[in-house]
């Protein structure tokens, strides 16, 4: 099956919700972003300040205790709540319930960013995700790891998931070489994307979107720059805070992609292909989808 190319005149077509002009910010939904430990605190910072420069009206933050009241400081703008930790300094498994609580009031939720022990990330993925259907995730990084074992448990939320892994990220999801991943990467998100009923985005130079139902996009227009550290973290905050806005899941990862990609476009058109960070992709966000909001030029004008 052939994929459709994510365009600018594909997502004019797509338009994102907008609020009434005399809306608040619940209308703009709210957004839990669960990651980091004592080792990467700074992944769960961008991916959540990327859920904000997505439009997400409110923004919650679940995170290691000894960190929280320091990303509490770096984005004001969010409500940060501590959990219980392990002495590696990751959040504990055994904090899954108080997540499930707080998802139930939430639009969304990204979970993943910043978490690095990949056996308690799993425990603690597959428990939240016992919540009931009605909230939209992403799962991202550490979140990724043993989910083919949660196929049922998946299944539950109706589609109603992304999930973003890179080539090597894939290929521990679903045990079979990153090579292979690479060799036939639309296939792979196809087939993923049905096995597991979620919407899967393979990240690469090259991205690939598939949705359960077996439609497929592809995105090849970002730049080499994007490739740096924090930068997955930066889309899947992007998708969190377009899910939360009310943007569907397929529709939620072909913006993200795009937003994502061209951040990086603009930066290297300013800066350089290369040496740009991941942190400074997140101003361009609003602007790039207040361009969408102008009129097409006319042919000849």
């Amino acid at each position: 099956m052939k994929e459709t190319a994510i365009t600018t005149d594909l997502l004019r077509g797509l338009p994102l919700p907008q609020p009434a002009e005399d809306g608040d910010k619940d209308q703009r939904g709210r957004v839990l972003v669960v990651g980091g430990s004592l080792a990467v605190p700074g992944a769960v910072l961008l991916a959540a300040t990327a859920a904000l420069r997505a439009g997400a009206g409110k923004l919650q933050i679940a995170t290691c205790q000894s960190i929280a009241l320091h990303l509490g400081l770096a984005v004001p703008e969010a409500l940060v709540v501590g959990l219980p930790e392990t002495g590696a300094g990751e959040i504990d498994p055994e904090a899954a319930p108080l997540l499930r609580e707080r998802i139930a009031r939430c639009d969304a939720a990204l979970i993943g960013p910043g978490m690095i022990d990949e056996e308690g990330a799993a425990t603690l993925t597959a428990s939240i995700l016992t919540c009931d259907p009605g909230p939209a995730f992403v799962l991202d990084a550490g979140a990724l790891g043993q989910l083919k074992d949660l196929r049922g448990v998946l299944a539950r939320h109706g589609g109603r998931m992304v999930v973003t892994p890179h080539a090597g990220e894939m290929a521990n999801l679903i045990g079979i070489s990153k090579s292979a991943v690479l060799s036939n990467p639309a296939e792979i998100a196809g087939g993923t994307a049905r096995l597991l009923s979620c919407v899967v985005a393979l990240k690469g130079a090259h991205t690939y979107i598939a949705s359960p139902d077996g439609e497929r996009w592809s995105y090849s227009d970002g730049d080499v720059g994007l490739a740096t550290s924090g930068s997955g973290d930066t889309l899947a905050g992007i998708i969190a805070g377009l899910l939360a806005r009310g943007v569907p899941p397929a529709q939620a990862a072909q913006w993200g992609v795009f937003l994502h990609g061209e951040a990086g476009n603009r930066l290297a058109r300013a800066r350089g292909r290369l040496g740009f960070l991941a942190r400074e992709l997140l101003a361009e966000i609003p602007s790039i989808m207040a361009g969408f909001d102008q009129p097409v030029p006319e042919v000849g004008t």
